[in-house]
């Protein structure tokens, strides 16, 4: 046998090794055709039982591309960012028939997929938590997220005045706007305050902040990439995804249990389940979002000890079931439903990245001076509390960590973006009065 030969049996070999969602390839590529097939020929059913086929299938070859590419997976994230821009770039260059798009922004958006899957890790992450780091890093946090807050607003409107686009502006339709907790949360509410304040059209304000949210959105997931790699070259900065100094792990050894019965899946899911609804009902009496009081919920129920350790093991095995299987799932679904490439593509003027760029720096620079006087590592207080909060909310929650390859991190990030969104809000109501 020459080299050549051997060579091409190696690459076949490899090839045959290759699996998607675990499946092998002779498996995979006859779904994937049905999946195809049905798409081109309007057969796709509509509802969850589509969007998901759509969503896993697609999803799972995203990841695989992404995870593949030299420069891509080592830099740019990998696998969660070439789902999320690769599935957008089918909205955009219409490569589906609209229907298929239409069926997975009805599943992420009123099907609820998003709150399902958003519920699953907030609530499994944080009932998992050891509880001592809980309550510590509870206490520390949103000090962090005004230093970043602080830093990146500043720096901002110095840099905005040095290239001719003012201090104010920068500050209030750039900076604000990202660090203010994404779209329906931050970029709307803003523009109704904005609007009255300053006898504006609030549509007219939003579309000039709903550029820099979305690409401060796409700089936040970068970034994350970017600290992750950060954290490996000096790991003296990086806690390897744990948050706090002198711990020895952000989860108890309980959550890293195997499965013992399949019904401990529906219980944790019911848990979830129930801690988002409970969540719900008290923003009807509570002015804060759900995804805010369910983190406020869930806290203080582990705090409190309240629950048995079973049951938050329960939950704890749930978010692990949710995280492995749907993330990459999800990605696509946030591309298709969340993510704009005509609006990016549209804000690429130079001054206006360079400014949305400044903007997330100051928020990592930020974060990490103050989460390192606070006891924390920089890399994850500069994930969490500064690109968490200069994301789109739960969906830039969910690209950031997948990018940055610390899921578990995730009620942190979500404190900062419900909670430091809530900040932000009333931040910009004390400072426009000052105009």
């Amino acid at each position: 046998m020459n080299n050549q030969e051997a060579v091409l049996l190696r690459d076949v070999d490899n090839i045959k090794k290759v699996t998607f969602l675990e499946l092998d390839l002779k498996y995979f590529i006859p779904i994937f055709v049905i999946i195809l097939v049905a798409a081109y020929t309007n057969s796709l059913p509509k509802g969850m039982i589509g969007a998901f086929a759509f969503m896993m299938t697609f999803g799972a070859i995203l990841d695989y591309v992404g995870n593949k590419m030299p420069i891509v997976k080592d830099y740019l994230g990998g696998g969660p960012i070439v789902a999320i821009f690769g599935s957008a770039a089918l909205v955009y260059y219409n490569i589906f028939p609209k229907d298929i798009f239409s069926t997975v922004e009805s599943f992420m958006k009123g099907g609820g997929f998003l709150d399902f899957y958003i519920a699953a890790l907030i609530v499994g992450s944080i009932l998992g938590m050891n509880r001592k780091l809980l309550i510590k890093a509870a206490i520390r946090y949103l000090p962090v997220i005004i230093g970043g807050v602080f830093i990146s607003i500043v720096l901002t409107g110095v840099v905005g005045t040095l290239l001719g686009y003012g201090f104010t502006k920068s500050i209030f339709y750039i900076a604000i706007p990202i660090m203010g907790g994404g779209m329906g949360a931050g970029a709307v509410p803003l523009s109704q305050i904005f609007g009255q304040a300053l006898n504006q059209n609030p549509t007219d304000l939003l579309s000039v902040m709903v550029p820099a949210v979305a690409l401060g959105n796409a700089i936040a997931i970068v970034m994350g990439a970017f600290l992750n790699k950060l954290g490996k070259k000096y790991p003296r900065i990086s806690g390897q995804g744990k948050l706090l100094k002198n711990f020895e792990n952000n989860i108890d050894e309980e959550k890293e249990e195997k499965l013992s019965d399949l019904k401990e899946l529906g219980s944790g899911m019911v848990i979830a389940l129930s801690f988002f609804i409970f969540g719900s009902i008290l923003s009807k009496f509570i002015p804060m979002h759900a995804y805010a009081l369910m983190i406020i919920s869930v806290a203080v129920v582990k705090a409190l000890n309240i629950m048995d350790k079973k049951y938050e093991n329960y939950a704890a095995k749930w978010y692990q079931f949710i995280a492995k299987n749907f993330t990459s799932a999800l990605l696509v679904g946030i591309g298709i439903a969340y993510t704009s490439l005509a609006q990016v593509i549209d804000a690429f003027t130079i001054t206006y990245l360079i400014l949305v760029l400044t903007t997330v720096i100051g928020a990592v620079i930020g974060t990490a001076i103050m989460g390192h006087f606070l006891g924390f590592y920089m890399v994850e207080a500069s994930i969490t509390g500064g690109l968490c909060m200069a994301n789109m909310g739960g969906t830039g929650d969910v690209a950031v960590l997948s990018g940055a390859d610390r899921m578990e991190l995730m009620p942190f990030a979500q404190i900062s973006s419900r909670i430091g969104g809530a900040f932000m809000l009333i931040l910009t109501s004390l400072l426009i009065n000052l105009l």
